[in-house]
């Protein structure tokens, strides 16, 4: 999620030219588009698409959106195209902060998002390629993810995708489905978050914003988002699969021919393999228990050591509308937030008949280790807390009332205790 900036100009042109150019060649093929699961989780890009163009209901009719919708459906069923925009906004506040520090911030990205499937009969076979292009940015000085060791002396990420780091690629890469989309393999630009010890909740565009809930547990030596690499899974008839993959640990997606260079010539590589169980495939980030293992190699540039660890998930979705997850990490040399974290928590939706389908409370608490390696010895254990409620005002707007508890923030030991609230608005067409 940490990735060097791009000048605005170039994102302005990338995520321009990308998507109309997309658009003119897609006219010309005729591929029916893709309707098979994936094995993404909540912030993969079909899966995102999905999710925005189903009825999650509000109380303001936005209809003026619907041509829109229209051309998307028939971009989509006729030539295999698909596309996908939103704008996310946050604002944080902390109750205390280090001495000298902010203790406020706020921030927004821009993203376009999509897919393109150009072999294959849609249904039993499809290859496209999938690319996502943001343009992130802070409306002041600091930005929202570097609230947190820096501001309030927490060991970990309190709004970790909210960064000030401007224009840059996300994804860009081929997607190969076979077996009615039992089997896929990718390669290109890829972000790890999209398909390691995922689960339902994982989003913090659209779920828990501590990165102790989301992908890794905070224990886990993440690569960046884009990195150049491969991966593959596959789906038993039992409904048990494996997810594997080998990527580059020291890509930069805003210079994809560095980016090449540092994957065929540094070998220094972050790669994982995750077996797990699901009851369908459709519901492959929802009734999930899995464990990922991962190895990421020494990086001689900056002196980081190897090291490898292990992430257990477990989650069921009952009755479509509550779902408890049980997620733990470990590291083992190497530089992740946490050494040993352990997660318990909850979503909730209401009932549809009283609520709007897309309206959802959630909460959770998790104690974690502070790695060594990453800040030193001898610092005192971490108790996080987050509760948060999504509020679909309409189907195309989502606001977000988050509030994280920090207890004995490990880089701040004049504070036992930190609140940290935040207010998110995501607009996605």
């Amino acid at each position: 999620m940490f990735l060097v900036k791009a000048s605005a100009a170039e994102f302005e042109a990338y995520s321009f030219a990308l998507p109309v150019a997309v658009a003119l060649l897609a006219a010309t093929h005729t591929v029916q588009a893709e309707d098979n699961p994936t094995f993404g989780g909540p912030d993969s890009v079909e899966n995102t698409i999905e999710t925005d163009r189903a009825d999650k209901g509000g109380f303001i009719d936005m209809g003026v959106f619907e041509q829109f919708e229209q051309w998307q459906d028939s971009m989509k069923e006729d030539h295999g195209f698909s596309l996908g925009m939103d704008y996310s906004s946050v604002t944080v506040n902390a109750s205390e902060s280090l001495s000298g520090a902010d203790d406020s911030a706020s921030g927004g990205m821009f993203r376009v998002y999509g897919s393109w499937n150009l072999t294959g009969d849609g249904a039993s076979t499809s290859g496209g390629i999938v690319y996502k292009l943001e343009h992130r940015h802070s409306y002041g000085d600091p930005a929202p993810s570097d609230l947190y060791i820096g501001g309030v002396g927490y060991a970990g990420l309190t709004a970790p995708p909210f960064s000030d780091q401007g224009g840059r690629f996300t994804n860009l890469y081929w997607r190969q489905s076979m077996n009615s989309g039992r089997t896929v393999v990718l390669g290109g630009f890829l972000d790890a978050t999209d398909y390691f010890d995922v689960y339902g909740l994982a989003s913090p565009w659209l779920h828990f914003m501590n990165l102790a809930f989301s992908t890794g547990s905070a224990a886990t030596d993440l690569p960046n988002d884009a990195t150049l690499g491969i991966g593959a899974g596959h789906l038993f008839d039992n409904n048990v699969y494996v997810i594997g993959s080998v990527v580059d640990r020291n890509s930069d997606p805003t210079d994809i021919s560095e980016g090449f260079d540092t994957f065929f010539n540094d070998n220094e590589y972050f790669s994982s393999i995750e077996i797990g169980r699901t009851s369908s495939h459709s519901r492959i980030a929802l009734d999930n228990v899995h464990l990922s293992l991962w190895h990421v190699d020494s990086r001689d540039e900056i002196g980081a050591p190897n090291g490898w660890g292990a992430n257990f998930s477990w989650s069921r979705y009952y009755n479509n509308q509550f779902m408890p997850f049980i997620r733990a990490g470990y590291t083992d040399d190497s530089g992740s937030l946490l050494e040993k974290s352990v997660s318990l928590g909850f979503g909730y939706q209401p009932d549809s008949s009283t609520a709007a389908p897309g309206n959802l409370f959630g909460a959770a608490v998790n104690w974690g280790e502070v790695n060594d390696l990453s800040f030193g010895p001898g610092l005192d254990d971490q108790y996080t807390a987050e509760v948060f409620y999504r509020w679909q005002t309409s189907k195309k707007l989502a606001l977000t009332a988050d509030i994280q508890y920090l207890k004995d923030p490990a880089l701040n030991p004049d504070e036992s205790s930190v609140y940290v609230w935040s207010m998110r608005a995501r607009f996605a067409l």
